[in-house]
């Protein structure tokens, strides 16, 4: 075996995560985490009930899509985790969920507003709409990075899902949890009557403060 555990653990433990949480339904989703022992990254595999699989099943794909380790074909979405993993050095995990809330707002076409002190700390930014592009298709790929630009870390995927990104697979999924809690919130907030964001500058503060949050080593 030439890649960690580590990862295969993480990206394991995260799949089983987002099934368990009602993120995804039935075999949908997907995460990967880039590799720290070859070129490329680990990936969940296509169609597989991931109560049923083991590290040693997660899959490795290559910068260049081929399949390095797995005896399985990697998730159809390897694409699009690829395009982010080479327009962004920063990325090093993908978890994608089909989470209602943010869905509904991707189905609208509409972007998640940060309403949410928590969504200024962890996104720091409104999560946009990804133009449609059929799943599994470079054009997805290529959309993605764009709505996602140089410092993004989600975004919607119209009439699919949402996607979070992070230097970590914790982080990364932290980020679809984030997220679809905002989507929740704004939505109710709207049927209240209105829906208040965040100023730009308050979101500022709250992203940059939060990068300092928690006990540091």
């Amino acid at each position: 075996m030439i890649s960690s555990m580590q990862e295969r653990q993480e990206v394991l433990y995260a799949a089983r995560e987002i099934a368990g949480s009602g993120m995804v339904i039935g075999t949908w989703g997907n995460v990967s985490a880039r590799s720290r022992e070859v070129q490329g990254f680990v990936i969940t595999p296509s169609g597989m009930d991931y109560a049923t699989l083991n590290a040693e099943d997660m899959v490795v794909v290559d910068y260049n899509r081929q399949v390095l380790e797995g005896r399985f074909k990697p998730s159809a979405e390897t694409p699009l985790h690829l395009a982010v993993y080479l327009a962004r050095s920063d990325v090093n995990a993908i978890v994608h969920v089909h989470s209602p809330f943010a869905t509904a707002f991707a189905v609208a076409g509409m972007s998640i507003p940060v309403v949410l002190e928590e969504t200024a700390q962890a996104i720091g930014h409104e999560i946009a709409v990804v133009p449609y592009a059929i799943t599994g298709s470079r054009r997805l790929g290529e959309y993605t990075v764009q709505t996602l630009g140089s410092e993004g870390c989600a975004a919607l995927l119209a009439n699919h899902g949402v996607i979070g990104c992070g230097a970590t697979v914790a982080q990364a999924l932290r980020i679809c949890y984030v997220a679809e809690q905002t989507a929740q919130v704004a939505l109710y907030a709207r049927m209240l009557g209105s829906v208040r964001d965040l100023a730009p500058e308050e979101v500022y503060r709250l992203h940059e403060g939060f990068k300092n949050y928690g006990q540091k080593k």
